[in-house]
């Protein structure tokens, strides 16, 4: 996930992406030459400028071989025929993944509470609810 601060920045360093994804800068361009739908622009003296779209490209990438167990010829593969459903099963995992944290942070939240204070919930839900004389 981007910050803020990135989300200004046209373009990153190869650095900057491998820090991000949790990748090392041999695997990026160990991708680049084995995919060729991974071509970051490249500045004076082969720099490697990364769009966001690179970037997009990155992350779906590491999500079909580390989550789909994909090679890299079935990556490759894969993306040459369709890359929006790839894109698009890559984003579904990665709302499932913020869900089940919030899920687990609502259970850690209930799990915090103790059975007094839920017996106090309760009588104080029951008196607002019973009418008043």
């Amino acid at each position: 996930m981007l910050n803020s601060t990135n989300d200004l920045k046209l373009y990153y360093s190869i650095g900057e992406v491998s820090q991000m994804c949790g990748i090392t800068e041999t695997t990026l361009r160990y991708w680049e030459r084995e995919i060729p739908q991974l071509k970051p622009k490249k500045a004076g003296r082969n720099i490697r400028q990364y769009s966001k779209e690179d970037l997009e490209m990155v992350k779906l990438i590491q999500h079909l071989l580390k989550e789909r167990g994909m090679t890299i010829e079935g990556v490759r593969k894969r993306l040459s025929k369709n890359k929006e459903a790839a894109s698009k099963d890559a984003e579904v995992v990665e709302r499932l993944r913020g869900i089940r944290q919030k899920l687990v942070q609502m259970r850690d939240a209930l799990d915090a509470f103790t059975y007094q204070q839920v017996d106090e919930l309760k009588d104080n839900i029951a008196s607002i609810s019973e009418p008043t004389p």
